[in-house]
């Protein structure tokens, strides 16, 4: 998800996480036998991995005391491996940011976007996938490149960045709503041409809503030229997501990176995304920028994303 929240909400969330994170404490709920290697990756408390979480289904949602959907399935998959027990702790998309930097939380998990700001307050995995630019539609209907978007109606939800890209296209008009459902709703009433959403979002709603009668397109990323003169046509490109994590933790971020690497090797991750109906080639194969991003940045300068098989 990429989404722009204020300074102040963010700080706000900082007193947020106490109130809302009963979800297990320390002392007789920590793990028993904790081995030393567990106990090295130094989590707040050993052998426990305190995860900041909103719910946002498929990608993360909260059932008892786990967190199911692509991202918490892929850190279950990480932590059972390195031996730690998840333990969520619900708040908003502020809280999980603030959380981490705060290191009120060991790490935040959910289609987090990197950037070279949030690095900047904390550490980020390699990418557990990229988010391909995804265009819900209704049947019928193409639509491949950013020129093809000229005159439309396009909507997005209030605060994510492809608000700004939608406002740089020429004559398109903007409709902006609180949730998901709006740009649904009005895309299967015909008052919005696309509706520019997580990819996940929208294939869940084909399935759950059919007689909305909608398709998932992902659109051809604008070129380099086109995003020289017009840099809001940035946020048309597919993403890196990351697990973030505090700005000390580097021997968990390293160690979660680890897994998350292997998963692409030994195919787990294409079993996950095909579980929750996305496409590995879409969602598991790199654009040339996601490495130039980084290198220098907070990774090394030879360092190759990880990637399915080309």
């Amino acid at each position: 998800m990429i989404r722009v929240r204020s300074l102040v909400a963010v700080l706000s969330a900082i007193l947020l996480i106490p109130a809302v994170a009963g979800c297990g404490s320390d002392g007789d709920d920590e793990p028993k036998n904790v081995s030393a290697k567990t106990a090295a990756l130094g989590t707040i408390t050993p052998g426990v991995i305190k995860v900041a979480v909103q719910p946002y289904a498929p990608y993360t949602s909260v059932q008892g005391d786990r967190i199911v959907g692509l991202d918490g399935d892929i850190l279950a998959y990480a932590a059972k491996k390195l031996g730690l027990e998840v333990k969520p702790q619900v708040t908003d998309f502020a809280g999980m940011l603030a959380g981490v930097q705060s290191r009120r939380v060991d790490i935040t998990i959910g289609g987090v976007a990197w950037s070279a700001d949030r690095q900047k307050q904390g550490l980020f995995t390699d990418p557990p996938y990229y988010s391909p630019p995804a265009m819900a539609v209704r049947s019928g209907k193409t639509y491949r490149t950013v020129d093809d978007l000229r005159g439309l109606q396009l909507g997005t939800v209030e605060g994510y960045v492809w608000v700004k890209s939608i406002q740089a296209v020429p004559g398109a008009k903007l409709h902006a709503y609180p949730d998901a459902n709006g740009v649904f709703d009005d895309l299967g009433a015909g008052r919005v041409d696309v509706g520019f959403l997580d990819p996940l979002i929208i294939i869940a709603a084909q399935k759950e809503r059919p007689d909305l009668k909608i398709d998932t397109q992902y659109m051809t990323p604008p070129t380099a030229a086109q995003v020289r003169a017009k840099p809001a046509y940035e946020y048309f490109q597919p993403y890196q997501t990351g697990f973030y994590l505090p700005k000390k933790a580097t021997k968990l971020e390293q160690a979660i990176s680890a897994q998350i690497d292997a998963m692409y090797e030994n195919g787990e991750l294409e079993k996950l995304v095909e579980k929750y109906g996305g496409d590995p080639e879409q969602f598991l194969k790199p654009s040339a920028d996601v490495a130039t991003a980084r290198r220098g940045v907070d990774r090394p300068q030879d360092w190759t994303p990880p990637s399915i098989a080309q």
